[in-house]
This record gives C-alpha cells, sequence and structure tokens, in this order.
C-alpha cells in the first residue's frame, strides 16, 4: 500500500482529543491526583485540597466529567467525585499506544 494510502484506525479521535484536553490542565491534574488518593471526594472537601473556590472547582470537574475521566454520585446536596477508572486505565494502556506503533513492527501490540 502506498505512503498515501494508509488506512486510520477505527478510533474516535476526537474522544481522545476530549480526553487530552481535559488533562491539559495543572489544576485538573491536580484534581485528578487528590481523587486517585482520596477516592470517593466530597466536593467541599475538594475546595480545600485544592485551595480553589467553588465555582471554578465545579467547571474543572465539568470539564473532566465531560471527558468521562471522573464520575459523579449525589447524596442529598452535596456532589461526590472519583476517578472513573476505567477510562484512567484505557489512557494508560497499550490501547491508546497500539494506535502510534507501526502496522508490522516487532513491538507486542494488541
Amino acid at each position: 500500500m502506498p505512503v498515501n494510502e494508509t488506512k486510520a484506525p477505527a478510533v474516535s479521535f476526537a474522544a481522545y482529543e476530549q480526553k487530552f484536553k481535559a488533562l491539559a490542565d495543572e489544576k485538573r491534574l491536580q484534581i485528578l491526583y487528590e481523587l486517585c488518593q482520596r477516592g470517593n471526594t466530597c466536593v467541599c472537601d475538594l475546595t480545600e485540597i485544592v485551595e480553589m473556590p467553588q465555582s471554578k472547582l465545579s467547571y474543572h470537574l465539568k470539564i473532566l466529567l465531560d471527558a468521562g475521566l471522573i464520575m459523579k454520585e449525589t447524596k442529598g446536596t452535596w456532589s461526590y467525585y472519583e476517578l472513573n477508572q476505567e477510562e484512567i486505565n484505557g489512557i494508560l494502556s497499550e490501547k491508546l499506544c497500539c494506535i502510534f506503533r507501526p502496522a508490522g513492527g516487532n513491538t507486542s501490540c494488541c
């Protein structure tokens, strides 16, 4: 197959774009780190942990939610957040890395 006619893998690049855009912010990375360390955490505690007013924190949490990187559970008037481990594992897995490895190489890939 000529170089110009390579086929793109059956992957939704838009979904990865949204995830990587969500990860491309220091505060959002800090939020993910804290959720990783603490598990299910109330938004009221996160405001103190990341030293951010709730209005700004809500903005960042929405971006992470929309990207599927975290999950939200509402209990009464409070929202609790935790990592979406399946999505995080997908980003850190060979599944994504295999997209960018040349076909037919000597690499063990999925």
